[in-house]
């Protein structure tokens, strides 16, 4: 009971009662927010992953300094002890086709995932200008039919926002692994780092305090140099680069687009392989990768402790932290194209109708053996009719009747090239 009368005769003393206490408090928070640096920056890691994977593997990565490096560091030691590598999962999901054994894999490539995924942003205009034609031919078609079924109908027949299949078709140019490609996601982080230090260094040109221009610069030096570790690149290319194939790049049943990129020449990365290499025990980290991990860990944790200390000026902290959050998201949402990952694509043509069986019957027709090598992904579980059965029948032995004849030329050419036997009278 002690404790009770002691709160009923603490509320009816009027003298206690201050409304203005909140109002301080907020002011005091407001003008000096000091703790709130030191909460954002174990934020939003994920997005600095995202935006290292973008950018890393080409020696100097400028993701810059911003709210969640710390709890990146962190992570970063847990998926270099753990799952024993840095990269991320591609966060579009695609599969890939080889154009020849008609085998399919699931991507794992960060690479393949954001080619796919920004498609529609670096594709030719060719190809933009036949999907619009198909999908006004399909509404054509889908308009007459319910004309005919029933009068009157048609007017209730609306465009599709996709329709059928566009195959495109693209030469791989020389492969260049972790070439620095200056577009402006790559030159943002140089002017944002210049941009925080500036501001970094207004009140140590005011008032004399170096502090915030110090955990600045701190920063930047260890952004820049967690994310140029060499293996990102290891993790990032884990491919070959001397094997021509031709494979196919597509979401998978259902989707708008498919890539058919050639590598004849065998001068492009192997994509194929480069679908798996992520998951390949080859390019999982080594013990001195794990140890700067670590090393870098530790640097970040001292650096949040540090920040904490700071009281004053922390809006300027802010302000660089904020900067440097933007320009995050910014790399790690935006859009590049294929030479931005070292994959130079050269635009070759594109074959499009409004059906997809009649799509892989004109790539077929075009390029023997590949429409069959993508038919099981389109109409999976051998999803035919008689008649589709048929001209799959007649195409497939249009296709072995050239492999064979490759087969008899090679045999003739391996006869000709051995030395005439020498007999010994």
């Amino acid at each position: 009971m002690a404790p009770l009368l002691t709160t009923i005769k603490t509320l009816l003393r009027r003298e206690s009662f201050d409304p203005g206490i909140p109002s301080g408090e907020f002011f005091e928070q407001w003008t000096y927010p000091g703790d709130v640096f030191s909460v954002l920056l174990i934020l939003g890691g994920d997005v600095v992953r995202k935006a290292l994977a973008q950018l890393a593997g080409t020696g100097l990565t400028p993701v810059t300094f911003s709210f969640g490096w710390v709890a990146f560091a962190v992570t970063a030691v847990v998926s270099a002890v753990g799952e024993n590598k840095l990269m991320p999962l591609p966060d579009c999901t695609c599969k890939v086709i080889n154009g020849e054994s008609s085998y399919v894999r699931d991507n794992t490539s960060w690479i393949l995932g954001r080619i796919m995924r920004d498609y529609e942003n670096w594709m030719d205009d060719a190809i933009r200008v036949r999907v619009k034609e198909m999908i006004e031919e399909r509404y054509q078609a889908d308009f007459e039919r319910a004309k005919k079924k029933r009068p009157g109908s048609e007017v209730n027949i609306t465009r599709r926002t996709q329709a059928g299949l566009c195959v495109s078709f693209y030469r791989a140019g020389q492969a260049n692994k972790g070439a620095i490609y200056p577009d402006k996601v790559y030159l943002s982080g140089f002017f944002v780092a210049l941009l925080q230090l500036g501001i970094a260094a207004a009140p140590c040109g005011i008032w004399g305090d170096w502090s915030i221009l110090l955990i600045t610069a701190a920063g930047i030096g260890l952004a820049f140099v967690s994310g140029s570790l060499s293996q990102w690149r290891k993790e990032k290319w884990a491919c070959r680069t001397d094997h021509g194939k031709t494979v196919v790049l597509t979401r998978g049943n259902g989707a708008q687009h498919a890539i058919v990129i050639s590598n004849s020449d065998g001068i492009g990365l192997d994509l194929e392989t480069l679908a798996v290499g992520q998951d390949n025990v080859d390019v999982y980290t080594s013990c001195s990768s794990r140890i700067l991990i670590g090393v870098l860990a530790v640097f970040w944790v001292l650096l949040l402790i540090s920040a904490s200390g700071i009281k004053k000026n922390t809006w300027f902290l802010l302000g660089v932290g904020g900067i440097g959050i933007v320009q995050n998201i910014f790399v790690a949402g935006w859009h590049r194209k294929p030479e931005a990952f070292g994959l130079p694509l050269h635009y070759q043509g594109v074959i499009g109708m409004p059906k997809v069986m009649n799509t892989l019957y004109e790539v077929e027709k075009a390029h023997p053996g590949l429409g069959f090598s993508m038919r099981e992904t389109f109409f999976p579980g051998g999803m035919l009719n008689d008649d589709e059965k048929e001209e799959w029948a007649r195409y497939e032995q249009i296709v072995k009747n050239i492999k064979a004849a490759k087969a008899a030329s090679k045999a003739v050419f391996q006869t000709q090239a051995q030395p005439a036997s020498i007999v010994k009278t």
